[in-house]
């Protein structure tokens, strides 16, 4: 089964799967944001970046195929791993409501959103998607999510509601 169209599914379900997670932020979060609690809305974003020590999964041999480009592997594993710790990191700060709680949670953002972006692009350039066996949920999903839930701590931060 050797088909262009099969080389643009992991695409095809990126896109698909961001604009459902965006459906469901626009309709209920983005309108509450301006009367919601930053904190409270933050910290369970928080927690779910946590998991992104997750992405190493794309260095482990049983989760993506033998060939898994390492131009791709190893800074999108590296990077969710970093990424996952910031988010960590950044919890206690937030959830206290410290002094300059938001500059870990800026640190954070910036870093997995910048991440992500790389990873996207690396993954197309290096053909990636042919290799991701068991991980392949990770960008049909995961990165969705992640995608979303960046886009919905920027709007927090910059103290925008919609």
């Amino acid at each position: 089964m050797n088909h262009p169209l099969f080389d643009r599914i992991l695409t095809v379900n990126l896109i698909c799967s961001t604009a459902v997670f965006y459906a469901g932020a626009r309709i209920y979060i983005l309108p509450k944001i301006k009367e919601m609690n930053p904190q409270v809305l933050l910290v369970p974003i928080l927690i779910l970046h946590s998991f992104r020590h997750l992405g190493l999964m794309f260095l482990t041999r049983g989760a993506t195929y033998p060939g898994m480009p390492p131009q791709f592997a190893y800074p999108a594993a590296i990077g969710d791993f970093i990424t996952s710790v910031l988010a960590f990191i950044a919890i206690p700060f937030t959830v206290k409501n410290l002094r300059g709680w938001r500059f870990p949670v800026w640190v954070f953002n910036i870093v997995g959103s910048v991440d992500l972006m790389i990873a996207i692009v690396q993954a197309t350039i290096y053909g990636a998607p042919a290799y991701m066996g068991a991980a392949y949920w990770i960008p049909s999903f995961w990165v969705p999510a992640l995608l979303v839930t960046h886009y919905i701590v920027f709007v927090v931060l910059i103290g925008k509601g919609t």
